[in-house]
């Protein structure tokens, strides 16, 4: 069974930022079956039923159990407890219960208020069964006496809206309006006559105003009594006073007074609660039979009740006894005696750190059962956090959005205090933590260490194995700082080096496909991309610049003595009368590395008379010691062994036949010789000269270079020469090389195999000064002591 329920006509929107509030109205009576449907507030609203479930459309509520819930399959709000007005809002004019929807994406919240009607579920209830009441035979016709009065939890037309008296002669029914309370009095209309008739039985009947309407009776008996001639009179028919909530046990609220004009025992009056009193206020009060005192006699609490209606009866002690009654009025004055309550339904535990400003967090909620000023509270923050409470068209009622833009890699938990604050004198302060997770977005792009990087490599090195390793950090957490390598590959051709490497997707190792030669490829360069797994993904790029060092693996090339058939080998004649220090002839070699790689150093391994024959250890020349003697032989062999100064030194041999001839036969032969021999030379010559213009023009373009920076440097440039442990002063080679807004001559001729040198260190390393955007190059040059 549906039960539906017209919503009121009117709805309010209000929109900040993607936060929109929205706020309606239904009416549905009490008592309705659990399931019963209130109104479809996703129609109501405008909203798209198919998109309910994923939209996270609900209710949100404090820790109690919710009256109400909604159905996300089709939007119907429908009643989720049993619906009891009397207990839920007492006998308030209107019972009014707030219900906070919310749906996400974008975020929506409704404040569906639902009045619960009263349906007449209770009958008028005495206090009593039956009232007697005594009467002397001589009182006289419109003497009043108040009757108890029924109690009905139902309101408006469905409490009691009049009473009835069975029929009779002698009494009519009076009520009298005593604020919202109606109060029957029984009226005497006929003198009473005790020797006729000592009792009369009436019927008092309370009927509420609902359809049906419900009704209760009352057995009244009237006691004829002999003659006691005045009644006590109080000196006001309704007493009227303020008492503070929470005051002390015993204080006097007020006091009542009546007064008998009769003498003696029928003039003495005493005073009691009216006998349909509730039992509760009887609980909190007092009255003193003698004096008429109304004491406190439990706790005042102004947000229980504010308002208090005592009934007292005076009566004498004549015989018949006289009664009267009258209405004692306590208003309850509130005080600051409760503190703020504050109620928070978040909307998400965790905040993307790109969340936009205005984004709201969580709803607050500040309640305080104290009234007026007392009532009315104030809400505030934690200090320096980017978030900020925004109210709502509903009073105490707050969202707390964010005001700054949040960065997790900054800042990722936030420990927020709310504090309520109500205007009381003295305030009252209630405090709240809120916790803030703040979750991570792929808003940082992987980093490298260092760009670019330099990688120096050995010659020769072993195809397939590790050469270099990278790595980049991630600020950000999880899938979003998970980073991956890969080389920018180029069109795949012979010049590409990129073609001949491989990376680790996950470590950054990186290894060669190919052996590198330094004689061929002296440097080259290759950028590594940096990517991480979010979405979508970022990535960064960094140059590595490689740098092939040599290794000695070439041995010395024998230039001179070359004979016909390729050996190294080669005949000289000099005259026997030549002086010490005639220059013989000179060896001449060369070596393809570079550095002590390629520095060669002559020695003779082997020589027929060591008296004769000197070679220079650097120059290769061979020149005599001392002058020939008759006895020295005609012929001489000389093997001269041309080594290099690598760390394994390669080597090669040249053979040299010295032949001692007459002065006039040396002059002919030299005559015969000089023809063949000079196209040989020339050649040579013609080798060496290239060689040699082609060292010497790039020695003069580097030292005019180098002069060309000296003085265009700026002031604050230093450089710096530092030698190496086993450096003998000899200038082999420099490398030349880029490394940001600095060039750096890496000098020296001996360097550890498979090292690596960063710009920046102190490895022999000289630091040019670099305005011009210049490329990367490397210069050699040798320089022979």
């Amino acid at each position: 069974m549906m039960s539906w329920s017209s919503p009121l006509l009117f709805s309010l929107l209000f929109c900040f930022g993607e936060l929109v509030f929205a706020q309606i109205k239904y009416s549905t009576p009490e008592e309705v079956k659990v399931g019963a449907i209130i109104g479809n507030v996703a129609k109501d609203m405008g909203l798209d039923v198919s998109t309910l479930i994923n939209r996270r459309f609900r209710i949100v509520s404090g820790a109690q159990d919710p009256l109400f819930e909604v159905n996300p399959n089709n939007g119907l709000l429908y009643v989720h407890r049993n619906l009891d007005r009397e207990q839920l809002c007492d006998r308030n004019g209107a019972c009014l219960v707030d219900v906070k929807i919310v749906v996400e994406n974008p975020l929506e919240i409704h404040y569906v208020t639902v009045e619960i009607t009263d349906a007449n579920d209770h009958v008028p209830i005495f206090a009593e069964k039956e009232k007697v009441i005594e009467i002397a035979e001589t009182t006289l016709p419109g003497a009043r006496f108040q009757l108890p009065g029924a109690r009905d939890p139902d309101v408006g037309i469905n409490s009691i809206q009049r009473y009835k008296l069975s029929q009779n002669d002698h009494f009519h029914l009076e009520i009298r309006d005593r604020g919202e309370d109606k109060i029957p009095f029984l009226v005497l209309q006929r003198h009473l006559d005790r020797e006729q008739e000592t009792n009369h039985s009436l019927i008092l009947t309370a009927i509420d105003g609902g359809t049906p309407p419900k009704s209760e009776n009352l057995n009244i008996t009237i006691k004829v009594l002999d003659n006691n001639d005045n009644r006590p009179t109080f000196s006001k028919e309704v007493y009227s006073v303020m008492l503070q909530e929470n005051v002390a046990l015993d204080t006097i609220v007020i006091k009542v007074q009546a007064t008998d004009l009769d003498e003696g025992t029928n003039g003495d009056v005493e005073y009691a609660f009216g006998s349909d009193m509730n039992s509760k206020v009887l609980e909190l009060f007092s009255l003193d039979r003698n004096t008429g005192e109304i004491r406190v006699n439990g706790q005042i609490d102004y947000e229980t009740a504010d308002v208090f209606k005592l009934d007292v009866q005076a009566s004498d002690k004549g015989q018949p006894p006289m009664t009267t009654d009258c209405r004692v009025l306590i208003k309850i004055q509130d005080i600051n005696d409760n503190k703020p309550e504050i109620e928070v339904t978040s909307i998400s535990n965790m905040v993307p750190e790109d969340s936009k400003h205005g984004t709201v967090i969580s709803l607050i909620s500040v309640t305080d059962v104290d009234s007026g000023l007392n009532g009315k509270v104030i809400c505030s923050l934690t200090e320096n956090v980017p978030f900020e409470l925004k109210p709502s068209f509903k009073e105490n009622m707050y969202s707390l959005v964010t005001k700054e833009i949040l960065d997790r890699e900054t800042v990722s938990y936030y420990d927020i205090s709310i504090t309520a604050t109500d205007c009381g004198e003295p305030p009252l302060s209630t405090f709240k933590t809120l916790s803030i997770q703040v979750s991570d977005v792929n808003d940082n792009i992987p980093e490298f260490s260092h760009s670019p990087l330099e990688l120096y490599l050995i010659e020769n090195n072993a195809p397939g194995t590790s050469i270099f390793s990278v790595n980049a950090f991630d600020k950000d957490l999880n899938e979003n700082a998970a980073v991956s390598y890969s080389i920018i590959r180029g069109e795949g051709g012979h010049n590409d080096m990129a073609s001949f490497l491989n990376i680790n997707s996950e470590y950054g190792h990186i290894s060669a496909l190919k052996s590198f030669d330094f004689e061929t490829l002296k440097t080259f360069q290759f950028k590594v991309v940096a990517s991480d797994s979010g979405t979508p993904s970022l990535s960064s790029n960094v140059t590595v610049n490689v740098f092939i060092l040599d290794q000695n693996d070439n041995a010395p090339v024998i230039l001179y003595p070359l004979s016909s058939n390729g050996s190294a080998e080669g005949v000289e004649e000099i005259p026997r009368n030549m002086n010490a220090g005639h220059l013989v002839t000179k060896v001449r070699a060369y070596d393809a590395d570079i550095g002590y790689n390629g520095w060669l150093l002559f020695s003779l391994q082997e020589v027929t008379d060591h008296s004769l024959f000197g070679l220079d250890r650097y120059t290769g020349q061979i020149r005599t010691l001392r002058s020939f003697t008759e006895t020295d032989e005609a012929e001489h062999k000389l093997v001269i062994l041309v080594k290099d100064n690598g760390n394994v030194s390669l080597s090669a041999t040249a053979t040299v036949i010295v032949k001692l001839v007459e002065p006039k036969e040396a002059f002919a032969a030299s005559d015969v010789k000089s023809p063949a021999k000079a196209d040989e030379d020339n050649n040579v010559t013609f080798y060496l000269m290239i060689t040699l213009g082609s060292v010497s023009a790039l020695f003069l373009i580097s030292i005019i270079v180098l002069i060309a920076m000296q003085c265009s440097k700026s002031t604050d440039y230093t450089s710096k020469y530092l030698q190496e442990t086993n450096y003998d002063g000899t200038l082999c080679h420099s490398i030349q090389y880029r490394s940001g807004d600095k060039r750096y001559m890496l000098v020296g001729p001996r360097m550890s195999i498979g090292s690596t040198i960063v710009p920046g260190s102190h490895a022999n390393t000289l630091v040019l000064p670099d305005r011009r955007r210049i490329s990367e190059e490397v210069s050699w040059f040798i320089l022979t002591a």
